[in-house]
């Protein structure tokens, strides 16, 4: 009697703020799901650190969960699927599979002075040139570079290749495959800035300019594909291991954006929109960020990219620093009933600001207070900071060429109806709510299924979107013009005080 067919993909989200597994079927619905919280170290002002041993055992148990909720065994998953934060920079040794030091996460500026002295160098156009990229802390060369510089003995070892490197997901394969397969996917090299995206190879003038060892680097593979198994100890037999790709890519697969000019924005920590541009790159002239969509079949698509720091991290700020919420729903209500004739604008600029300004020095601020204000106010004025970051990304695409006809949207702030809604109104946009708001973790999964022929086709993928609600715009053109001129302002103070 032949074994049953396998009915399930297993999708691990390692995110920023949390690690998540959820088991998917056949028809792309998820049926059980295990989450947990990731601890945040922060040594020092701008620094942002992460431990990956905390990461990977909590992917072990989020994933030994949903199987257990399920009452299911490893013969009865097709594939694994891995998303994650993506530039968090972690460098291991190879004999241990332990960390040298705990991972750089994606926020952390610490670099900012040795990327300005490489822009002052002038090159800043190679590095755009072959990686779609700017010089900024927020790539993972230059976390590289100071993690081998200051551990004891670490650029000597990386040097003798006894370290490797990786973003979270090579991390996730290394310790998953018990040490045997060192490999990322082209949409995470492609965030390093050693990655030429033309040529789809690790670039050696750009290892010698950013000093890494090539020694230390990941094999570059599709995003669906045959990436190794996990060895039997972790699910009590092997499990294919099938898709990998970014946060922002697993997004934009799960948000079905499979057309040229079709675009996704996702509202979790920080703020991403990904535009795809199809089978040639898009030069950004207005410093947004060429980069890969996804690679399948060795054929990559590209994108264009604008990266906001932070989104939703400044709704925890509302939560976990100022007090003035107990929990992230409470904002919708709140919001609403905040006087919208008091103009006040939060500017998020917690860890410098993202594109399209790129200004790793600038910090938060507050403008237009008055004694009135109260915390109804601070929290409109916090959500609609996102809504004005969007349209600054938006702006900017338009600029260089591109016409979207409406926005994806999916995380968690797009929950909220008010912030969904503000969004259209900034915008001028119908924004589209997906019936399945994680579609990061969706598209983990559909790229496993995908590489273990478990899901056949794009197509199908695309089939299987649904809408769960759409905003259209409501809000007159002057007074969304107005608002978002005084968030210009705002925004222009903050990069002017120094």
């Amino acid at each position: 009697m032949a074994a049953a067919r396998p009915a399930y993909v297993l999708a691990i989200d390692q995110g920023t703020t949390s690690t998540r597994a959820v088991l998917f079927d056949a028809d792309g619905q998820p049926r059980a799901q295990a989450q947990q919280e990731l601890l945040q170290h922060y040594p020092q002002p701008g620094w942002v650190e992460h431990d990956a041993e905390e990461i990977w055992q909590a992917t072990l148990a989020t994933a030994r969960a949903v199987l257990a909720e399920r009452r299911l065994a490893a013969r009865d998953i097709a594939a694994i699927g891995i998303t994650n934060q993506r530039e968090t920079t972690v460098v291991w040794e190879r004999s241990t599979g332990r960390p040298i030091a705990r991972a750089i996460v994606w926020q952390d500026r610490r670099t900012a002075a040795r990327c300005a002295e490489l822009v002052a160098a002038g090159h800043g156009e190679l590095v755009r040139e072959r990686t779609g990229l700017v010089i900024d802390p927020y790539f993972s060369a230059t976390k590289i570079a100071w993690l081998l510089d200051h551990i004891a003995g670490a650029r000597a070892a990386a040097e003798r290749g006894q370290l490797a490197f990786g973003t979270i997901d090579s991390f996730l394969l290394w310790r998953l495959s018990g040490g045997t397969v060192h490999a990322t996917d082209a949409t995470n090299a492609a965030r390093t800035l050693l990655f030429d995206i033309h040529r789809q190879d690790w670039d050696d003038e750009l290892l010698a300019l950013f000093r890494v060892p090539r020694a230390l680097l990941p094999e570059v593979r599709d995003n669906a594909g045959r990436f190794g198994g996990s060895q039997s100890e972790s699910f009590g037999a092997p499990i294919a291991i099938a898709g990998m790709a970014g946060d922002q890519q697993a997004a934009t697969i799960g948000q079905a954006c499979f057309s040229p000019g079709m675009i996704k924005s996702t509202y979790g920590t920080g703020c991403f929109a990904v535009l795809n541009t199809g089978a040639a790159p898009v030069a950004s002239h207005h410093r947004l960020l060429t980069t890969l969509a996804y690679r399948l079949e060795g054929q990559p698509t590209y994108a264009l990219e604008g990266s906001i720091f932070v989104a939703g991290a400044a709704v925890q700020w509302l939560r976990d620093g100022l007090k003035l919420i107990q929990r992230a729903d409470e904002t919708e209500a709140l919001a609403e009933a905040a006087d919208p004739a008091r103009r006040v604008y939060v500017v998020p600029a917690f860890t410098g600001l993202g594109a399209p300004y790129w200004d790793a020095e600038a910090r938060g601020a507050i403008f237009g207070l008055t004694r009135d204000v109260g915390r109804a106010e601070l929290i409109r004025a916090t959500l609609e900071a996102a809504c004005y970051q969007t349209r600054d990304l938006l702006e900017a695409m338009r600029a260089d060429g591109a016409a979207p006809a409406s926005l994806r949207v999916d995380g968690g702030m797009v929950a909220n109806n008010w912030f969904a809604q503000c969004l259209a109104d900034t915008l001028g946009l119908p924004v589209e709510r997906p019936r399945f708001a994680e579609t990061t973790v969706l598209g983990a999964a559909a790229l496993a299924g995908l590489g273990a022929g478990f899901y056949p086709s794009l197509e199908a993928l695309a089939r299987n979107w649904q809408r769960d609600a759409l905003f259209e715009p409501r809000s007159d053109a002057a007074a969304r013009e107005a608002g978002y001129a005084g968030w210009r302002d705002a925004v222009a103070r903050v990069r002017s005080h120094r």
